[in-house]
C-alpha cells in the first residue's frame, strides 16, 4: 500500500511537471505567433520549441499544396532539406493521409510494427532506438482540414499518449489561427498591389505620362525632356518655384532610366546643418565625432547603382559644394573621419527654387559646380502658367481626398472657374492642401466659392505676373468675351457682399473688417470706394 501511494505521488509529480512544460511551450509559441508574420520561419521556430521544451523529435507540419493535390512538408525540425523534400504524400496515403482524411488524431505506438507508417523521409533510418512512437493531429481551419502536425516520441512508461494528443491538438488550433492570419495578410497584400496597379494605370491613361498630371504645352515639353534624358546618365538640374513638382520629375527620370530597379535616394540640402549634412551625404567612421559610436554609410553609398536626388541644392554650403564637385568629376569620396576612398556609381539629379546663376554672380554658389549640374536643365512651370491643367489636378486631388476622408464631395462650376483663374502662389502643393482642407471642413456635398478661405478669395492678383489671356490682367478698355464678363461680374458681386457683410458685422469699423477678411486698411478702403459702399444713416 505504501509503495502504491508513492507511485501515485510520482505520477502526480510527473504530471505537474509536464503541465508546467506544456504551459511554457504554449507561452513561447503564442509569442512567436503574435510578433512574427513570416510563415515558414515562424512555423519552424514553433516546431523547435516542441523539441527544446517537450523533447518531441522530428516534428513536421504537412500542408496541402497550392494545387490541392499533395500533402507536402511546409516546415520541420530535425529533418534535413533532402528529407523534407522526400516527404510528399497523397491525401489518401499512409498515416498522414489517414489523419488528413479523417480529421482525427492517430497514434502509432511503434512505427516498426505499423504498415501504414511509410517513413518516406527516411529520417528514422539513422535512429538506433528500437521503439519510436508517432503522433499525428489534424490542423483544422473553419471546419476544414488543411494540414497535419506530426511528432516522434521516444516514450518512457511515465508519459501517456493522451497527454501529448491533447497538447498537440491545442497547438494545432494555434497554428490554424496563424495560417488564417497569414492568408488574410496575403489577400490584403494582393488586393493593395492590385489597387495600386489599377490606380497607376488609371492615372497614366487618364492624365499623362510618368504619372504626372498635365496636358498643357509647358508640361508636354517637360515630359519630352524626361523621355530624352532618362536613358542617359547625364546630370539634370530642375528649377522652378516651390511646389511645382520637382521631386515628381526626378522620380519620373529615375523610373524611366536603366537604374529604375536600384535605389532612389533623396536628400534635402536645406533641412540639415552643415556638419550633419556632410555626414548624411558621405557617411562617417566610428569615432569621427562625439556621437559617432558606430560607422554609418552615407546617401552616396546607399544610392550605389541608383539615383541620388539633391533637393534645394542652392542651400548647399560652399565647403560641401567642392566635395560634391569632386564626386561628379572623379566618382570618388571618403567618409567623414575615414581615409579609404570609395567609388560612387550614382546618377545625380538636383533641384532648386533659387536662381543659381545669380547665386554664382554673388559668390554664394560655385560656378564650376553649377555648370556640372546644369548639363540638362528642366524648368518646371508654375501652376498659373498652365491653367488648363488645373481642372485635371482639382479632379484628381478631390477624388483622392474623398477616398481618404470617406466623403463624396463635388465642385460647383463657379468654384472650378474661380480656382482656374486664381494665380496659385503656392503652386500644386497649395492646390492639394486647399482641396484637402475644404473636403474635411465642408458641411455640404458641393464645394462652393464661398467655402474658400479669405486668403484665397482676396489674394492680390498684382503680386504675381499673370499669363497672357488671364481676365484679371486685361486692361479695362480691352474687349472681354460675354461669358468671361459674366463670370467676372459674379465674382465682383460676391466680393462686394463679403466686404459689406464684414463691415456690418463690425459696425463699419474698417480696421476690424479688414482683419477678418485678411486685407490691409488700404485694400478694404479701395474696395469700399470701388463698390460705392456707404454706412446707412441712423435716424
Amino acid at each position: 500500500m505504501h509503495t502504491g501511494e508513492a507511485g501515485k505521488n510520482k505520477d502526480r509529480s510527473l504530471s505537474c511537471e509536464t503541465a508546467v512544460l506544456e504551459v511554457e511551450a504554449l507561452h513561447r509559441i503564442a509569442r512567436l505567433i503574435s510578433t512574427v508574420v513570416h510563415l515558414d520561419s515562424t512555423l519552424s521556430d514553433i516546431l523547435q520549441v516542441l523539441h527544446e521544451t517537450l523533447q518531441m523529435e522530428r516534428a513536421t507540419l504537412v500542408l496541402l499544396d497550392e494545387k490541392g493535390r499533395n500533402l507536402t512538408i511546409r516546415a520541420s525540425y530535425g529533418l534535413s532539406v533532402e528529407e523534407e523534400q522526400r516527404g510528399v504524400y497523397s491525401p489518401q496515403e499512409g498515416v498522414v493521409g489517414r489523419v488528413f482524411k479523417s480529421g482525427c488524431p492517430f497514434i502509432v505506438p511503434d512505427i516498426n510494427s505499423e504498415p501504414l507508417f511509410l517513413n518516406r523521409t527516411g529520417a528514422r533510418d539513422r535512429i538506433k532506438k528500437s521503439t519510436i512512437s508517432f503522433i499525428g493531429v489534424p490542423i483544422i481551419l473553419k471546419a476544414e482540414v488543411v494540414g497535419v502536425l506530426t511528432v516522434d516520441r521516444l516514450f518512457g512508461p511515465e508519459i501517456s499518449f493522451e497527454e501529448d494528443v491533447r497538447f498537440l491538438t491545442v497547438l494545432a488550433t494555434l497554428v490554424a489561427q496563424f495560417l488564417s492570419l497569414h492568408r488574410a495578410i496575403n489577400r490584403d497584400r494582393a488586393r493593395l498591389v492590385n489597387e495600386n496597379r489599377n490606380l497607376k494605370a488609371e492615372l497614366h491613361g487618364r492624365y499623362s505620362r510618368h504619372y504626372i498630371i498635365g496636358h498643357s504645352k509647358p508640361m508636354q515639353e517637360v515630359f519630352w525632356t524626361i523621355e530624352k534624358v532618362a536613358p542617359s546618365n547625364a546630370t539634370v538640374l530642375m528649377t522652378g518655384e516651390s511646389g511645382t513638382g520637382k521631386e515628381l520629375v526626378a522620380r519620373a527620370i529615375h523610373q524611366s532610366s536603366r537604374r529604375k530597379d536600384n535605389p532612389f535616394i533623396k536628400v534635402n540640402c536645406a533641412a540639415l546643418p552643415e556638419n550633419l549634412l556632410e555626414s548624411e551625404l558621405f557617411g562617417h567612421e566610428k569615432g569621427a565625432f562625439t556621437d559617432a559610436v558606430i560607422s554609418k554609410p552615407g546617401r552616396f553609398e546607399l544610392a550605389h547603382s541608383g539615383t541620388l536626388f539633391l533637393d534645394e541644392i542652392g542651400e548647399l554650403p560652399l565647403a560641401l559644394q567642392a566635395k560634391i564637385l569632386r564626386v561628379l568629376q572623379e566618382k570618388q569620396f571618403e567618409r567623414v573621419g575615414g581615409t579609404r576612398t570609395l567609388n560612387a556609381d550614382v546618377r545625380i539629379l538636383a533641384a532648386t527654387n533659387v536662381e543659381l546663376e545669380e547665386a554664382v554672380k554673388m559668390g554664394c554658389f560655385r560656378g564650376d559646380l553649377f555648370y556640372r549640374l546644369n548639363v540638362v536643365p528642366i524648368s518646371l512651370p508654375p501652376l498659373r502658367r498652365r491653367a488648363e491643367d488645373i481642372p485635371l489636378l482639382l479632379d484628381h486631388f478631390l477624388q483622392a481626398s474623398n477616398r481618404r476622408n470617406d466623403k463624396n464631395m463635388r465642385m460647383s462650376r463657379e468654384f472650378l472657374d474661380f480656382l482656374t483663374r486664381y494665380p496659385w502662389p503656392g503652386n500644386v502643393r497649395e492646390l492639394q492642401n486647399l482641396i484637402e482642407r475644404l473636403v474635411i471642413l465642408a458641411e455640404n456635398e458641393v464645394i462652393k466659392v464661398s467655402d474658400l478661405p479669405h486668403s484665397v478669395l482676396y489674394y492680390e492678383a498684382s503680386r504675381l505676373p499673370e499669363p497672357p489671356g488671364n481676365p484679371f490682367s486685361r486692361p479695362v478698355h480691352e474687349e472681354v468675351p460675354d461669358q468671361e464678363r459674366h463670370s467676372l461680374r459674379s465674382l465682383e458681386d460676391m466680393e462686394r457682399r463679403e466686404v459689406e457683410t464684414a463691415l456690418k458685422r463690425h459696425g463699419w469699423v474698417q480696421a476690424r473688417a479688414a482683419r477678418e477678411l485678411g486685407l490691409t486698411q488700404r485694400q478694404i478702403g479701395y474696395r469700399i470706394k470701388k463698390y460705392g459702399l456707404t454706412r446707412p444713416r441712423m435716424f
